[in-house]
């Protein structure tokens, strides 16, 4: 089968691999049909997080189950399922907990030995735990396909950092980031009741995604200029809660200074130099409460699964730019010049 490997940086490369197989009872094999990149794999593509030469890559798809182990009991050939972002057993006290992403038996897509995401097919370890069904119907609604495609990450992100942030109804939410996971953090926002959404960001189509969302106002400026813009808004106050989904020393600085004292922020921006922007002593003296790190997506998509069959959110938007599979590369360098916003991957 054909698949998404990467050499080195900025090497981006769709080559024959192993097909896809059955290895242990509890696995599944899936056939993709949409599969996406992630903001987080550009880390990789720019040589800032470490892979093997030839190591897979992607972990975002929902696709058809073709094949099942011995042991796969909820599952058969023929489902139309998504998978989160991480298998996990769905057994263990992690995952009984709700905290998928730490499954003792679990694992991320493109580990080395393990299929990516961005490939013809994926075989899912501890498929009854991990995978999703979704309505067969799904399958021939492009649109709603592609909604059902952000629940494998984006959406259950955005809502683990709006949970994350304390966001309640009548609240005021402030968004740091306007990726596809800032983005889906205002849909989230919006869901759960808050009144008013600041939405930080300078790219209009981008923010315009953003009111689509919710977004009630927009400041496109930056640092200490977008602190004061935010505490304009507030009444010189801030936010009640801060959504974070960047991971820089700016962004997490930011995202301090425009928390209301008493307030919270909701981390999801994969880290990269964000620590440097945390004083504790500010945060101590301000009450401000910091929650956040990987979203146990797994455990947010029935109940978003049903808001998004219903059409009380709307996530398909973030998708600005779809690619097959031998376009992958380019679909690298559309996300990395930021041509592109989130470009999904169509079988």
């Amino acid at each position: 089968m054909r698949a998404t490997v990467i050499h080195a940086p900025h090497d981006i490369r769709v080559e024959e691999v192993p097909d896809a197989a059955v290895q242990r009872p509890e696995d599944a094999v899936v056939r993709v049909l949409r599969a996406c990149i992630c903001g987080s794999d550009l880390w990789a593509y720019r040589g800032e997080a470490k892979r093997q030469p030839g190591q897979r890559i992607g972990h975002e798809f929902l696709g058809i189950v073709e094949e099942t182990g011995s042991a796969v009991s909820g599952l058969r050939a023929g489902d139309l399922v998504v998978a989160p972002f991480m298998w996990s057993d769905g057994t263990c006290d992690y995952c009984v907990e709700g905290l998928h992403t730490s499954c003792v038996h679990g694992g991320f897509w493109g580990s080395v030995g393990f299929d990516g995401g961005q490939g013809e097919a994926v075989r899912v370890p501890h498929a009854d735990g991990t995978l999703v069904k979704l309505p067969a119907e799904a399958a021939s609604d492009e649109h709603l396909l592609t909604g059902l495609l952000a629940l494998s990450d984006v959406m259950g992100t955005g809502h683990h950092a709006a949970l994350g942030a304390g966001v309640r109804k009548g609240s005021t939410v402030a968004v740091v980031g306007d990726g596809a996971v800032g983005l889906c953090g205002v849909l989230a926002a919006k869901r759960l009741g808050a009144d008013r959404i600041i939405a930080l960001g300078r790219h209009t189509a981008r923010t315009d995604i953003a009111k689509l969302f919710g977004a009630t106002d927009v400041v496109a400026e930056r640092g200490e200029a977008a602190e004061a813009a935010v505490r304009e808004l507030t009444g010189g106050q801030g936010a009640h809660a801060v959504i974070e989904a960047v991971g820089t020393e700016q962004s997490m600085r930011t995202a301090v200074n425009i928390t209301r004292d008493g307030g919270a922020i909701g981390y999801v921006g994969v880290p990269h130099g964000s620590g440097t922007g945390l004083d504790l002593g500010v945060m101590f003296d301000r009450n401000i409460t910091l929650r956040g790190g990987v979203a146990p997506v797994r455990a947010y998509i029935p109940e978003l699964l049903t808001d998004v069959l219903n059409g009380t959110i709307d996530p398909a938007p973030v998708f600005d730019r779809t690619v097959a599979l031998d376009e992958v590369p380019d679909g690298y360098r559309a996300m990395d010049d930021r041509s592109a916003l989130k470009v999904m991957i169509k079988a």
